[in-house]
């Protein structure tokens, strides 16, 4: 898994939790506690996939194009990072005569690819009005307005 998928569902849901209003990636930046260009990245994937609409110039910055309860975790997920479960090495060695060590890679390829079927499934069962709404229950003590500084 990356960062880009936490960035994205944390931009996201920031931004539900200002309907209507326009984000600047700065602004979103601060909230995430990363760099304004990361943002810039992971919203222009975003931007891409319908999931928020820019405007550029004074006042723009990003909105939510989709309603909050309709984008899932699931789909963010799989835009952002699918099939990054399994490490980029894993041990063993095809060429090897032994059972073990010729086969051990395509076993763990097998493993990751199922297990990250089953946290897509996890993640289909969640959206980003459902987020906002745990973070809510969180009984978070600052407004919307303290949120933007």
């Amino acid at each position: 898994m990356n960062s880009e998928f936490t960035i994205a569902v944390h931009s996201l849901v920031f931004l539900a939790n200002l309907p209507d209003h326009m984000a600047t990636s700065e602004e979103i930046a601060v909230n995430v506690s990363t760099h304004s260009a990361r943002i810039r990245k992971v919203m222009g994937f975003l931007r891409k996939a319908g999931y928020v609409s820019t405007k550029e110039g004074i006042g723009g910055g990003f909105i939510l194009s989709r309603k909050p309860e309709e984008v899932t975790l699931g789909e963010i997920y799989r835009l952002t990072c699918q099939g990054s479960l399994k490490p980029s090495w894993c041990s063993g060695d095809e060429n090897k005569p032994c059972m073990i060590s010729s086969k051990m890679d395509k076993l763990m390829g097998d493993m990751f690819a199922d297990a990250e079927k089953q946290m897509e499934l996890y993640f289909n069962g969640h959206t980003i009005g459902s987020m906002l709404e745990r973070i809510k229950a969180f009984e978070c003590p600052q407004t919307n307005n303290e949120l933007l500084s």
